[in-house]
């Protein structure tokens, strides 16, 4: 008898003749820093047929005791299902699926998420995983939760990887991309939202509208793992979904978790005229390319800014075009400056990350980047510079070609764990010298233009000094302010 039979036996059993119980389906977001609400997992969750399913979320991030709660949660459960991206949120996902391995040996867990996209088979080495799932995950996990409640084989079920019954490796064909409008619309029920909002310290609800992307940036692993498709809601069912759950929820600000948002200025200009039309009284964010944000007509953002656009993020990347070119970014800096110019006038701020410590990246291009943040902090108080070094993520053009040239990536799934994309730690080709001076520089940058109180005005005059020449070494009053006020964790 398979997991799935006993589950729904052991069910049947406890709850007597007549209507066949659900069957619990459970769900794991691992440990991480921020409160983003878990919408990878609403996604599937809402998917799933509730007539025949009963869907349970446990998030480690609003439990005491998370590994505590999931085995709570396993009882006469029908299979696992585990939202895993790469780093440091691996390291939760092993160790929670390793328990429920060994309280229930005989429970299918799957694992889904960005890592498993591009990682498939080897997630498939640790054995306390079970099938892995790739790309969108809506339609391939509803296959797989209906094939475990009928005790059937895995042949045949696009989009996943997993073992068969003799312990080999299967990879069956990808699910081609659907359009979202064909999924299940994401049923907020399923988490405690309030908590989050707690958290947050703010009534900001994420939601995510489209999935993919067009673009081909080398350094990221969109291209790779959604084949450059791009595919949004309509914004008709967006305004009634947003409002709906605004009459339930009473939000002030929507944080859209989309790659990029404004892919489509015709769908823009009609999701936020709905806003409008609407009368609903929130704020909200989301993704622009600096080519979209010139292309975007001035009457356009607009009517975003009086919909409630209160900030767009325009991925820089770097100052130098010579380096947009190489990454593949398909965009000028020219472009990023005229739609910073463009969103300052409406009212909008921005944020606009760069990157820097590319393979073989010149001091001159590192340069452009400092001189490029400069200028945008020079625009506007509300404009935000932020700055990450490259790492070798996998599935990127970029990973590929130095692990050509002889560059050691992570091979297993510990390793990966390790592997920390957003922490202030340079690559191996960024220099002692070189990361000095960019720590510094996103110090300085920061105290120079942030809006301060008065009693930080002389400090931000010095850094303003400081950043004007490129002034960077001996920091004393960076070292002291960095003693009194640690800078935040980012990962």
């Amino acid at each position: 008898m398979t997991r799935g039979a006993e589950a729904a036996t052991a069910r049947a059993g406890a709850h007597g003749a007549g209507t066949p119980p659900r069957q619990k389906v459970v769900l794991y977001n691992p440990h991480a820093l921020f409160y983003t609400m878990p919408l990878a997992l609403l996604a599937i969750g809402s998917h799933l047929d509730r007539e025949r399913f009963e869907v349970v979320i446990v998030d480690a991030r609003l439990e005491a005791d998370p590994h505590g709660a999931l085995a709570a949660a396993l009882d006469h459960a029908l299979c696992v299902g585990v939202t895993v991206l790469t780093g440091a949120p691996i390291r939760d996902a092993l160790d929670a699926s390793r328990m429920a391995k060994r309280l229930h040996p005989t429970l299918p867990i799957v694992w889904g998420g960005w890592h498993p996209s591009m990682f498939g088979r080897e997630c498939l080495v640790d054995p306390a995983i079970d099938v892995t799932v790739q790309g969108q995950g809506e339609e391939t996990f509803a296959d797989l939760v209906d094939r475990f409640a009928r005790g059937v084989s895995l042949d045949g079920c696009a989009g996943i990887t997993f073992r068969d019954g003799a312990g080999t490796t299967v990879a069956n064909p990808p699910r081609p991309v659907r359009p979202v409008d064909a999924f299940a619309p994401h049923d907020y029920s399923l988490i405690p939202v309030e908590r989050y909002f707690a958290l947050k310290g703010k009534r900001q609800l994420d939601y995510i509208s489209s999935q993919g992307c067009n673009f081909r940036c080398a350094f990221c692993a969109d291209p790779f793992v959604y084949e450059r498709q791009w595919v949004g809601l309509s914004p008709g069912r967006m305004v009634d979904e947003l409002a709906s759950l605004w009459e339930r929820h009473r939000f002030d600000d929507v944080n859209f978790q989309d790659e990029t948002f404004f892919t489509r200025a015709g769908r823009v200009e009609a999701i936020a005229q709905g806003f409008v039309d609407a009368r609903l009284p929130i704020t909200w964010a989301g993704t622009m390319r600096a080519d979209q944000g010139v292309r975007l007509p001035e009457p356009s953002l607009a009517l975003c800014r009086r919909s409630g656009l209160r900030r767009a993020l325009i991925g820089v990347e770097s100052g130098s075009d010579e380096m947009l070119r190489r990454i593949k970014k398909d965009t000028r800096i020219a472009q990023v400056f005229e739609s910073a110019e463009k969103i300052h006038r409406h009212g909008i701020s921005g944020n606009f990350p760069f990157i820097v410590g590319f393979p073989g990246e010149s001091d001159d291009s590192v340069q452009a980047s400092l001189d490029a943040a400069k200028r945008l902090r020079g625009i506007s108080p509300d404009f935000q510079t932020p700055f990450f070094y490259f790492k070798p993520y996998p599935g990127t053009e970029i990973t590929e070609a130095v692990v050509k040239d002889g560059f050691s990536t992570a091979q297993t799934l510990d390793e990966w764990a390790a592997f920390d994309f957003v922490g202030n730690v340079g690559g191996p080709w960024v220099s002692d010298e070189k990361f000095a001076r960019i720590e510094r520089f996103k110090y300085f940058q920061q105290v120079a233009w942030d809006r301060a109180p008065l009693w930080r005005r002389p400090l931000q005059q010095i850094a303003r000094w400081r950043c004007a020449g490129d002034r960077y070494s001996l920091p004393l009053e960076m070292w002291i302010d960095r003693a009194l006020w640690p800078a935040p964790r980012l990962s």
